[in-house]
């Protein structure tokens, strides 16, 4: 009983702690990245991602029950056809009925996963009408980003090297970039994805978005952030050596923040990202003090 009441205070403790960092620093505690044994999806942050998850849901549920009916079947087999109690074996080698269910009853399991499936990828694939277009070049081993509708801003961006890390929460390691692509919240992004040399993979888990960037090639996806935050993605296709160190970090902002972004990276974008991190620590401490 005492070490029971030791593990609910340590369990208080650690949610205490949890909170008061999440007050501090409101920027990292939405941050979507990776989790340490993470086993689900990350949460949604756009309407094509909160589909993804249902439909991971709603087809894991489906793999359920065949796996547990399948295993009745094998467990009653096991039992009932056992050499012991059928010294003879059956010679029977058809069933109509058998036949029939066997047949009939993947097709209506299909169909009940395609419908859902073929709306979903229409909903990924058709982007609708965009309020601005971002375009990504991936090299080895870093993004470029251009912005053809706010003066032809243009940047690349690197990862952070662990001597560049200063905050480690907001600047997560393997994941903080120099310059964040800064896109304004509830807006429909167009992102067209292309690459200068091999083949690598545009990919944010958070908004439901994985586009693979080839040379020569111009391929298009589309996102709309539904609140503000900062969404971490990585390269997703083996492209060499530094394949594993070349992440893309989203920042979704205010539309108010957002233009005193786009007119400080008109000239300098260093300063822009600085005017970011200066902007979000004053939201903190707003927050903070409130």
């Amino acid at each position: 009983m005492t070490n029971f009441v030791k593990r609910l205070k340590g369990l208080a403790a650690m949610a205490s702690a949890a909170a008061t960092a999440g007050a501090v620093s409101i920027g990292a505690a939405i941050a979507a990245q990776p989790k340490p044994w993470e086993m689900d999806l990350q949460p949604a942050s756009t309407e094509v991602m909160a589909d993804i998850r249902w439909f991971e849901s709603f087809t894991f549920w489906i793999i359920t029950v065949i796996t547990l009916f399948v295993l009745a079947l094998l467990i009653i087999v096991c039992v009932k056809f056992a050499a012991k109690k059928n010294p003879v074996p059956s010679r029977t080698t058809h069933h109509t009925m058998i036949e029939v269910v066997w047949t009939i009853a993947p097709i209506l399991i299909l169909l009940v996963i395609a419908i859902p499936s073929f709306r979903l990828l229409y909903k990924e694939i058709v982007i609708p009408e965009a309020d601005m277009t971002v375009k990504v070049t991936a090299s080895k081993w870093y993004w470029s980003y251009e912005y053809p509708d706010n003066d032809d801003i243009a940047f690349d961006s690197y990862m952070l090297e662990d001597d560049a890390i200063t905050d480690p929460i907001k600047q997560p390691r393997l994941l903080a970039v120099d310059n964040p692509m800064v896109v304004p919240v509830g807006k429909t992004v167009r992102v067209q994805v292309t690459a200068a040399d091999v083949i690598h993979s545009f990919a944010m888990p958070a908004f439901g978005v994985k586009m693979d960037a080839m040379p020569g090639r111009l391929n298009e996806t589309w996102f709309k952030a539904d609140h503000e935050g900062t969404f971490y993605g990585q390269c997703s296709e083996l492209c060499g050596q530094r394949h594993a160190f070349m992440p893309i970090e989203i920042r979704v902002v205010s539309d108010a923040v957002y233009a005193q972004w786009a007119a400080a990276a008109k000239d300098d974008i260093d300063a822009a990202t600085q005017l970011l991190a200066t902007l979000e620590e004053q939201k903190d401490a707003e927050v903070a003090s409130r």
